[in-house]
């Protein structure tokens, strides 16, 4: 049995086929409504994590929402990329993550369970820091050109470590081992405050670590600073000099940001982008940033962030090429 198109008949058919769209758009507009879950790409204690939970109390407090961090450590950011990009993309699970996870694993990695590219949506650029490169205070060297000649004379007999394969610190090590003719193996970890451990204590000889994590070491002489990669110094360590300085420029700087799933509502990733941009720009976090050991904030659109993203991915991309570097 059928029914005559009316008028009448088809307004209401035009009304409940417009309805999906006006309840997501409604949604969209009303969020956020229940807590969020920032998933930290680090381990609890480190500076990332510190960073973390400092963005996340400001900007629970900004939405009205509390947001809970949970960590989730492990294979240079995958684990905690892979649990957000396969979470309900309405905004209510975010990741804070940095470089390496983002685009340097990509470049060198055979096989990934996701493509942060693909799956995740830039959101903000959180901060800037080079990577720092250390050693125990029992190792005799000072310096960049010193530890170089150090592991050159003693081939084999030194290790590295980084918090996973794949990371900005493996690579940069790798890049670093063909300029300088240099041979060691790698150690990769699960967390940074673990390589700080056993740096401190004599297990380790050499290893890397974000600006922030180290400082409290470095200040109390337990670990040396040698250098810094990227561009410039950082404040709360300023004699640790750059590669670059000391003749191995070395200018890929690491980052941090926070993205979401890929589909987020685009209304959603706007407001967060505000939100963050408007707190790091305060003179508190400004304050709080030098305290941590970071570059002075950015302030990236969304847009801006995903053409540094892509930009890093090629940089990196091309670092891997030239070592001849692919991961299973």
């Amino acid at each position: 049995m059928t029914f005559p198109m009316t008028p009448a008949r088809r307004r209401i058919l035009a009304g409940l086929a417009a309805l999906p769209a006006a309840s997501l758009s409604h949604a969209s507009d009303a969020w956020p409504t229940r807590p969020i879950t920032l998933v930290v790409a680090s381990g609890a204690g480190s500076g990332v994590d510190i960073m973390a939970r400092d963005l996340a109390q400001k900007l629970g407090t900004a939405l009205g929402q509390p947001i809970v961090v949970d960590n989730k450590p492990g294979a240079s950011g995958m684990v905690a990329g892979q649990w957000v990009a396969r979470a309900k993309p309405d905004g209510y699970t975010l990741l804070y993550s940095n470089a390496s996870f983002i685009a340097v694993t990509p470049a060198v990695m055979k096989r990934m369970n996701h493509d942060p590219a693909r799956e995740l949506t830039p959101i903000a650029q959180t901060a800037v820091g080079g990577i720092i490169l250390m050693v125990n205070r029992n190792v005799p060297a000072n310096s960049l050109q010193e530890l170089v000649a150090l592991v050159k004379a003693n081939p084999n007999r030194f290790t590295y470590a980084t918090w996973g394969e794949g990371s900005s610190g493996h690579l940069t090590t790798e890049w670093l081992k063909k300029q300088a003719g240099l041979s060691m193996d790698h150690v990769p970890y699960k967390t940074t405050p673990q390589i700080l451990q056993d740096l401190a204590s004599g297990v380790l000889q050499i290893g890397w670590a974000d600006p922030s994590t180290p400082v409290a070491l470095l200040e109390a002489r337990q670990v040396k600073g040698i250098a810094i990669s990227g561009t410039v110094r950082v404040p709360r360590t300023p004699t640790i000099a750059t590669m670059g300085e000391q003749g191995y420029p070395f200018e890929a700087v690491g980052w941090f940001g926070v993205l979401g799933p890929a589909g987020m509502p685009a209304s959603i990733a706007e407001r967060l982008n505000r939100e963050i941009n408007r707190i790091l720009q305060t003179p508190e976090t400004a304050k709080r940033m030098e305290a941590l050991n970071f570059e002075p904030p950015p302030n990236k659109s969304a847009d801006e962030f995903k053409r540094i993203i892509a930009r890093d991915g090629e940089t990196w991309k091309a670092i891997a090429g030239d070592l001849n570097l692919k991961l299973d």
